[in-house]
């Protein structure tokens, strides 16, 4: 028994190579045969077909008329329109008739008293401004019969009022006022005038040195003064210095300003402290020992009007060789306010610490007697 033994060859990797070559150039070809009969397909449908086109015979026995009649209708209706237009439209006027109207009558009708005096515009006023205890403020006044009153505090609307049938209105908030300083007007909403006064309000802490003044061009005058007895303006000294400088020290609502004049020349202002103690030094010309001098302290508000003013006549009298000066500390008071008055700069203040042997200067008392030296 015999068998037989097939031998296995290895193929070349050139025929490999040419074979696949030969399977991608036979790919190839199909593709090539498949688009060329899809394009031929497509051409065929995609093609527009020609259509003969025949062209339009005229027929002699229809006629011009059966022909063409629809615009020849159409071009006569038109031109009937238009004659109608022309010859028969007639331009007739418009009539426009307007209704008799009657002549106005005019009569006089006399006003009477009360309605003249509620026409009449009158400048709003103050009767009353009082602060409470508790702090609450009150507010009566007058102005036109059943008018709007507006109540303008420190440049601010507040409240708006109505006036009764006699022109009587009251205001009475129920929250409490802050410590510090107002300025009240008052101001007819309807008409728009405003009120000739204004009222200065100082609301102290306790409220029972609480101030209100009365202010218009002819000076001020006091709605309610304070329960303690001093002034609203005090002056308490006055020093004129060798070297040509006055000093006016004093008392004052807080917070104010506080301007000097002497023979009606400004000189100057300082502000009031929130001690009510202010000091104002200055420099003057020389005064001339027996000549009368006129020094005037005024008090302002903050708008700049005078709410009070205290004067100060004088005669000059003959210099003396005592030129020592003294000044009693207030509560407030720094060496450096004190020499700014006294010493014209205050960083000179280390000479008057030195001259009454104050080691701290930032601590003084009130109530501490200060030798000032006189400097010329």
């Amino acid at each position: 028994m015999t068998a037989t033994i097939e031998q296995k060859t290895k193929r070349s990797t050139k025929d490999l190579i040419s074979e696949s070559v030969d399977r991608q150039q036979a790919w190839k070809n199909n593709r090539r045969a498949f688009t060329s009969r899809f394009l031929r397909k497509f051409n065929v449908f995609a093609a527009p077909k020609k259509v003969e086109k025949t062209p339009l015979k005229y027929d002699e026995n229809q006629g011009t008329l059966r022909a063409y009649w629809f615009p020849i209708l159409c071009a006569l209706i038109v031109i009937a329109i238009a004659i109608f237009v022309m010859c028969f439209k007639i331009n007739a006027p418009v009539k426009v008739i307007t209704p008799k109207v009657p002549e106005p009558i005019i009569k006089t009708v006399e006003m009477s008293k009360d309605v003249t005096e509620s026409v009449a515009m009158v400048n709003p006023s103050f009767d009353l401004v009082r602060i409470e205890k508790n702090g609450q403020i009150v507010i009566a006044g007058r102005g036109a019969k059943n008018s709007n009153i507006s109540i303008i505090v420190n440049d601010q609307v507040v409240a708006t009022e109505r006036a009764d049938k006699r022109g009587e209105f009251v205001y009475a908030p129920t929250s409490a006022l802050k410590s510090g300083n107002y300025s009240i007007v008052l101001i007819d909403a309807d008409n728009d005038i405003k009120s000739v006064d204004t009222v200065f309000v100082y609301v102290a802490e306790n409220y029972k040195n609480s101030i209100s003044l009365l202010m218009n061009e002819n000076g001020s005058k006091i709605m309610q003064s304070p329960a303690a007895s001093n002034d609203i303006l005090t002056v308490s000294k006055i020093d004129y210095l060798d070297t040509g400088r006055i000093v006016v020290t004093g008392r004052a609502l807080p917070r104010l300003r506080v301007s000097l004049t002497l023979n009606n020349k400004y000189l100057g202002f300082a502000r009031v402290s929130d001690y009510k103690n202010y000091g104002l030094g200055v420099d003057v010309d020389k005064l001339v020992p027996g000549k009368k001098y006129a020094l005037v302290v005024r008090l302002h508000d903050k708008n700049g009007t005078t709410i009070a003013t205290k004067k100060h006549e004088f005669v000059m009298p003959e210099s003396t060789e005592c030129k020592d000066t003294y000044y009693t500390v207030r509560r407030g008071d720094s060496l450096w306010v004190i020499s700014r008055n006294f010493l014209r700069r205050g960083v000179l203040f280390s000479i008057i610490a030195d001259c009454n042997n104050i080691k701290n200067p930032d601590l003084i008392f009130p109530k501490q007697v200060l030798y000032i030296p006189v400097q010329k």
